[in-house]
């Protein structure tokens, strides 16, 4: 498995309008008279976004071989922006595989994507795809010991996911009841991208920050989310970035959540 890593995934230009950025904004939760979000007069566009342009990249390894797609799952996410995209324009990437970690029983693919205006980090739990005698690699971000400052709740809606994959991930287990179950899943669940960048929204407006002003974005995986589940999120302030934990009652669906707003 050594040998996947800094393999390169090519490159790729994507064009986006103001529709589409419109459409983005809306599928993560973004309200109506956020006019700067949802309004093409003066659009900003949120720094997430860039996650559905990159989406391409980690979508190109599974097929090339480097594991079992059926099993393998998105383990966590990460994001640096370098400039605000453009309300539309075309974007040019390139993407390779960053490192490769030997867990044992299973592998964690790190897929790199670089541009002129972010850099974004998939990391992909691939099972039976380790034991190879690599680096087990670093250490899941732990909750921290202290009380959290805020608990913030967001609700999510029945129809996100049906919104959230016309931006590109139409993968059917997020709108089709038997392609869930055969995921193993009860009923179609969200995109784990579309939950993370959600959760971005409540956390900045407790935070009076601007959503479009995120400069940095982590966060872990930890089980799906459904649509019209709320979701309760905890934060912590930490030396300019606010530390973010979110469940559904009492389960953990994102852990080791880290943003900062410029």
């Amino acid at each position: 498995m050594s040998d996947w890593r800094g393999r390169t995934l090519g490159t790729r230009e994507t064009t986006h309008d103001e529709t589409r950025a419109i459409l983005y904004a809306l599928a993560v939760g973004a309200p109506a008279d956020a006019l700067d979000l949802v309004f093409e007069k003066n659009l900003r566009v949120l720094p997430t976004f860039a996650l559905t342009l990159a989406q391409w990249a980690p979508d190109e390894l599974g097929p090339a071989g480097a594991f079992d797609m059926s099993t393998a799952v998105h383990g966590s996410q990460r994001l640096r922006v370098r400039k605000p995209l453009p309300s539309a324009g075309t974007v040019e990437m390139r993407a390779r595989v960053g490192e490769v970690w030997d867990k044992g029983r299973a592998a964690v693919f790190e897929v790199v994507v670089e541009s002129e205006y972010f850099d974004a980090t998939w990391s992909i739990f691939a099972p039976g795809s380790g034991g190879f005698g690599g680096e087990r690699g670093p250490s899941s971000q732990r909750r921290p010991s202290t009380e959290p400052d805020r608990t913030l709740t967001l609700r999510t809606t029945g129809n996100q996911a049906a919104l959230y994959r016309l931006l590109g991930d139409r993968h059917h287990m997020h709108i089709d009841p038997e392609a869930a179950k055969a995921a193993g899943m009860p009923r179609p669940f969200m995109h784990g991208l579309c939950t993370l960048a959600a959760v971005t929204l409540p956390i900045a407006e407790a935070h009076e920050r601007h959503p479009a002003d995120l400069s940095e974005l982590d966060g872990r995986f930890a089980s799906p989310v459904f649509p019209g589940d709320e979701l309760t999120i905890e934060t912590w302030s930490d030396d300019g970035a606010i530390l973010f934990e979110a469940s559904v009652e009492d389960r953990t669906v994102l852990s080791g959540g880290r943003a900062v707003f410029a």
